[in-house]
């Protein structure tokens, strides 16, 4: 008589952890939206890294915008993207954007996403809708990763941990529970 099959064990940590996690490294790294000057008071930040701050911003806020017209077109998946879709808009506010958009209404998810004259076509099923966010996600942190190399102090550490921060989004969305 053959043994029934093992339960299958989950390996790697669960997705509160890393939610968890995340947070946490990006609080340890000091990232507050009104902090621009951590340097010496006569020190502001170069132009480079002005520039990259800028740009990570902007990079966050077209994220949390590709997260807005899948919760719009997939409503089904809204609970579970949007605490994700919430930390992406805490990292663009730190990396000081202005996105001013609700974080925890679905009416807001849904009104925001059509504004966008460029906003991402949605894949007709879950799955694919998942895998495009994990993408951009993951194309996003590796070029944070990249981006170290170029600037130092505070922003360097953001960056860092946004990065870190993209990396578990990218596991919660393609190894997490759906």
């Amino acid at each position: 008589m053959p043994f029934p099959p093992l339960p299958r064990a989950r390996s790697g940590p669960r997705r509160r952890s890393l939610l968890a996690v995340g947070s946490t490294a990006l609080a340890l790294a000091g990232c507050t939206a009104g902090d621009e000057d951590s340097g010496d008071p006569g020190d502001g930040p170069s132009a480079a890294d002005r520039r990259a701050r800028a740009r990570a911003a902007r990079d966050s806020e077209e994220l949390a915008e590709r997260y807005d017209a899948v919760i719009a077109a997939r409503p089904g998946l809204a609970e579970w993207l949007r605490p994700l879709r919430e930390e992406v808009v805490r990292h663009a506010r730190a990396f000081g954007g202005g996105r001013k958009a609700s974080p925890s209404t679905p009416s807001s998810s849904a009104s925001s996403a059509p504004s966008s004259p460029s906003a991402p076509a949605v894949p007709e099923n879950d799955r694919d809708a998942v895998a495009v966010l994990a993408a951009a996600e993951r194309e996003l942190a590796d070029r944070r990763a990249k981006a170290l190399v170029g600037v130092e102090g505070e922003l360097a550490r953001l960056l860092a941990s946004v990065a870190a921060a993209g990396a578990a989004h990218v596991y919660l969305l393609t190894e997490g529970d759906a």
